[in-house]
């Protein structure tokens, strides 16, 4: 038995989780209700006093319930941050209102939670804490508002010191950097998900930075999800707990985003999260979209997402197909509200430049995916086939690619690696790609003739001073049907076009000026030699190449073209361009 005065005989035992305390009725009476109502009924069903008792489920367990007798006998005690929330809870449930004494212990506790709790931050987030440390939080705890409170306090209090830091920074406009992140965000990672979701809801409706919020969900994340690893240590909870603990704790960051852009590496390291622990549908379409919204500035490695569960391939290709598809929607839409609106803007040169960025992108993704054997011939062309073909300036990338899968799958058919080299345009590719493309013994004899003849015709317009561009403007006049240049439609694909055109050109005069200073480099390191301007291209040519290199190759190259036969004559030109 627990006495509170020992040398007094008690006249009521009341039990609190298994405990029994040993007390007297009249200094509880006198500020408790709920004891009051329980002797008043006894009485009255029985005609006798009540001596023996037992309180259910008391919040704050048989230790705060002997901090509310010794409030009730006059005996002082201290209310701290820790005990603050199961006093009060407490208090309410043994009723201590105003109305049977005066600065009873429910007064006493929402004066501190006023004057001490609610005017810091990091009091606040304390408070918070220790709701979840009572054995009905959302029963008791909420019945009195004192989460909701801490809660709000919270979000004003970081608005205050967000207003504090502003003006700092503008008297201190000669330091340079950024000001360190707020200190709170640290604080904030100690509250549950549920509680942390709604402190962040808050920050956001009191307008709260939306860097601040980012920060801070980034930081929280990190914290709890490494906190959730080593919880698994500790408790030794199964597998699915954990996996259902960290799956909510994704899907609650990622409501919470703002509409601000969120950084590319946190979007990409919650996706690879959400993929292991397989996170809802609504959630990785969540992340995939505000990827895609900012694609261009994507990584090769951001876009290695592995595979954790038996799939046909190694990397993720699903997941970067449909962001892929979320991107070029987003990039039409674009075009037809600048067609809609009728106006020339920075928006078209920004849709365009993203749509080239995007592209080499994923040409290099395309190499890099290229060599796994698990990964299926359907899943690789759709990729490059879901990309528009003016997207690609050149098509090096995209051969390179096509090479490194014919090398990882060597039991391709005929039929197949024709219909995946079909995808290569060879007028788009460059010196460096035709010479290596027209020593491959991987592709097809059809693939290789286009290179060959793409190549002769290349060699001629040089010799000759012709410039690239006139096969461009052919293509372009071409790809436009004479029956419809008149319409709207027309003009319009002709536009964009002309705009992509320009950025092709520009791409060619930078090549066309290396090439330049690479060929006067070699003539004048063989002049006396006897070199010609033909055989000083082909070294350069030679030297140029990043596909493959080496003296070995340049010999083998040098006996390719010597008993190579020319393409020349009626003949001989027919029966190359029937190939085509």
């Amino acid at each position: 038995y627990c006495s509170i005065f020992s040398d007094v005989a008690g006249d009521i035992t009341i039990v609190v989780d298994g405990e029994p305390f040993l007390l007297h009725k009249f200094p509880l009476v006198a500020r408790c209700g709920k004891i009051r109502k329980l002797v008043a009924e006894e009485m009255k069903e029985t005609s006798r006093t009540l001596s023996h008792t037992e309180l259910p489920d008391f919040p704050g367990g048989s230790h705060t319930f002997e901090l509310a007798t010794k409030f009730c006998y006059g005996i002082n005690f201290e209310i701290t941050i820790s005990n603050v929330v199961a006093l009060r809870c407490a208090a309410g449930y043994l009723e201590m209102t105003e109305d049977h004494k005066e600065e009873n212990l429910i007064a006493r506790t929402e004066t501190y939670l006023e004057q001490v709790v609610f005017r810091s931050l990091e009091k606040s987030v304390e408070v918070l804490c220790s709701c979840e440390l009572l054995l009905h939080p959302h029963e008791i705890a909420e019945a009195y508002h004192v989460p909701e409170r801490c809660v709000e306090a919270i979000a004003m209090n970081a608005c205050r010191e967000q207003l504090v830091l502003g003006l700092s920074r503008l008297n201190r406009t000669s330091q340079r950097g950024d000001s360190p992140p707020e200190w709170w965000i640290q604080d904030l990672s100690a509250l549950r998900i549920d509680y942390y979701a709604r402190v962040v809801s808050a920050m956001a409706r009191t307008g709260l930075r939306s860097e601040s919020i980012i920060t801070s969900l980034m930081h929280y994340s990190q914290e709890s999800l490494k906190g959730i690893r080593d919880r698994q240590e500790r408790t030794k909870l199964d597998s699915g707990t954990i996996e259902n603990e960290q799956r909510n704790v994704v899907e609650a960051i990622v409501s919470l985003f703002p509409n601000d852009k969120v950084p590319l590496s946190f979007l990409f390291g919650m996706l690879r999260v959400g993929v292991t622990i397989n996170v809802s549908v609504s959630c990785r379409l969540e992340l995939e979209m505000r990827i895609a919204q900012q694609l261009e500035r994507v990584s090769l490695d951001d876009l290695l997402i592995p595979v954790v569960r038996d799939e046909e391939s190694i990397y993720d290709v699903d997941t970067v197909h449909r962001i892929l598809v979320c991107f070029l929607k987003r990039t039409e839409d674009e075009e037809r509200n600048e067609d809609d609106n009728e106006t020339e803007s920075l928006i078209d040169s920004t849709c365009h430049s993203s749509l080239l960025k995007v592209g080499l992108i994923i040409d290099a993704y395309l190499a890099e995916i290229a060599p796994d054997p698990f990964l299926s011939l359907n899943k690789f062309t759709d990729l490059i086939e879901i990309l528009p073909d003016y997207v690609r300036v050149t098509h090096d990338g995209l051969y390179r690619a096509i090479d490194m899968f014919l090398k990882g799958h060597p039991l391709l058919t005929e039929q197949e690696c024709k219909s995946l080299c079909k995808f290569v345009d060879t007028k788009k590719l460059t010196q460096e790609a035709c010479s290596h493309a027209a020593q491959n013994d991987r592709l097809p004899v059809q693939m290789v003739v286009r290179v060959l003849y793409s190549e002769q015709l290349r060699l001629k317009n040089i010799v000759s001073g012709e410039s690239g561009m006139v096969m461009s403007s052919q293509k372009l006049s071409s790809g436009v049907p004479s029956g419809a240049r008149d319409t709207y439609a027309s003009l319009r694909r002709e536009n964009r076009e002309l705009k992509l055109e320009i950025s092709r050109v520009r791409v060619r005069l930078s090549e066309l000026e290396k090439e330049q200073v690479l060929m006067k480099q070699g003539m004048i390191e063989k002049s006396g030699h006897g070199g010609t301007l033909m055989t000083s291209l082909s070294k350069g040519i030679g030297r140029m190449s990043i596909f493959g290199g080496g003296a070995k190759e340049e010999k083998r190259r040098k006996a390719n073209r010597k008993n190579r036969p020319r393409l020349k004559g009626k003949t001989g030109i027919n029966r190359t361009e029937s190939m085509f």
